[in-house]
């Protein structure tokens, strides 16, 4: 059985002024946000805010005040169409600023109805005599108030007082943003100034350590030489002890330099052969493995990759010293192993001698770190710091492979990412 369904029709009349002037209000919030969020200098923010808020309203003069950070004072900040003299400064609880400011509320007054008639000749003789105030609020904090001022008589239906109390949440917003922008590059400033005093305290002290152990390793030699025959036990040992002293300190300074430059020089990538780098490295341990019996292996057609070829160089030099002096008297075998990830050269160093047991294995790549299995081997705990500083700067990491199983296999990663340049 058919349904009869009655429709109604509702029509609302559109004023095509009031049409046009909500679109002129969404075209300036539109105007203003993208300008606001393009502004970085408060400065700017301000005195390009205030200026399109005064041309479309068609207003002579304003002005923006900021609350300081004591919250009791009002300091202009941004000044168009008025001589600023004597409008520098006003307290939060005096004028219609204050007012605003105090009640977070919307004001407009006849400047002849200021309480303080001092301020109100002030305005006067500058020729206004409407003043609106608009709170700026910015995560329900007031940080100022934005003028408006007029010599002739205007009124603001209640969209208008809603457009501008959104203008002056805007720009609070804006303000608040430019402040953690400029506080977050200040902070930055200041990390880059502390981070070259230290390069520069470290270089230095580098540099001034080396040279005195250099000449008392010198001086304690030629002692030895020349008045062997007049030392006794006790002045031969004395001197042996200043020889080793003196070579720990210049071996210390080599190992902060070193660990510097991982830190701070400058990478050359090239696309380098990892069998070359493992071939110097080994033919730069041969004596010792010679000598102790060392085994050395590595795993068949090592790749080519992309990297810095002295950091490279040292990443290895460090992970093999490595294994030379922690593996013990039972130190048999060192292999070179190498394996491909999604985005990582993946390359590893495991010897078959002591196994490191360590609690938090993330610790040994601290600087200075010395762990209780280091004890009566000489060392500086820069090595593991410098590999885990190289290994970073090519976009991977370094770790100790399954912690706790027989002999110890550290290993790092190198990105599949990089590309050449100087």
């Amino acid at each position: 059985m058919p349904q009869h369904i009655d429709k109604t029709y509702i029509s609302i009349k559109v004023s095509e002024p009031q049409l046009r002037e909500r679109n002129r209000a969404l075209a300036l919030l539109l105007d203003m946000s993208g300008f606001l969020t393009t502004s970085k200098s408060i400065q700017e923010i301000l005195e390009g805010a205030l200026a399109k808020v005064l041309e479309f309203f068609g207003i002579e003069a304003g002005r923006i005040y900021l609350l300081d950070e004591s919250g009791s004072n009002l300091v202009l900040g941004a000044c168009i169409g008025v001589d600023s003299v004597g409008l520098e400064r006003l307290k939060i609880g005096e004028g219609f600023s204050g007012k605003a400011a105090r009640t977070r509320s919307f004001i407009a007054q006849h400047v002849s109805d200021l309480e303080d008639k001092a301020r109100s000749e002030l305005l006067l003789s500058k020729g206004f005599e409407i003043i609106v105030c608009v709170p700026l609020i910015a995560m329900d904090q007031v940080l100022g108030v934005m003028n408006l001022a007029t010599n002739r008589e205007i009124e603001f239906d209640s969209a208008q007082i809603e457009l501008l109390i959104s203008i002056g949440n805007q720009i609070a917003v804006a303000v608040n943003n430019a402040r953690l922008y400029e506080d977050l590059q200040q902070k930055v400033k200041e990390l880059k100034r502390q981070k070259e005093s230290i390069e520069f305290f470290a270089y230095s002290v580098s540099h001034d350590l080396k040279s005195p152990a250099i000449g008392i390793h010198g001086l304690t030699s030629l002692l030895q030489r020349t008045y062997r025959d007049r030392l006794d036990e006790r002045g031969q040992r004395y001197c042996d002890q200043i020889l080793k002293a003196a070579e720990q300190v210049a071996r210390l300074v080599d190992r902060i330099n070193a660990y510097i430059m991982a830190k701070e020089a400058r990478l050359s990538f090239e696309r380098i052969s990892l069998g070359e780098i493992t071939e110097d490295i080994r033919a730069e341990f041969s004596e010792v493995l010679t000598h102790r019996g060392v085994e050395w292996r590595e795993d068949e057609a090592l790749p080519d990759l992309v990297g810095d070829r002295l950091s490279l160089l040292r990443v290895f030099r460090n992970l093999v010293d490595n294994a030379l002096k922690y593996g013990g008297d039972g130190l048999r075998k060192i292999r070179i192993e190498y394996r491909e990830e999604t985005d990582h050269h993946v390359i590893s160093v495991h010897d078959d001698g002591v196994t490191l047991e360590v609690e938090d294995p993330e610790s040994l790549f601290q600087a200075f770190h010395r762990d209780d299995t280091a004890r009566g081997v000489e060392g500086t705990g820069l090595g593991l710091a410098t590999v885990k500083e190289i290994a970073e700067r090519h976009g991977g990491g370094v770790w100790l492979e399954n912690p706790g199983e027989s002999g110890t296999t550290f290993s790092f990663s190198i990105s599949r990412h990089l590309t050449v340049h100087d």
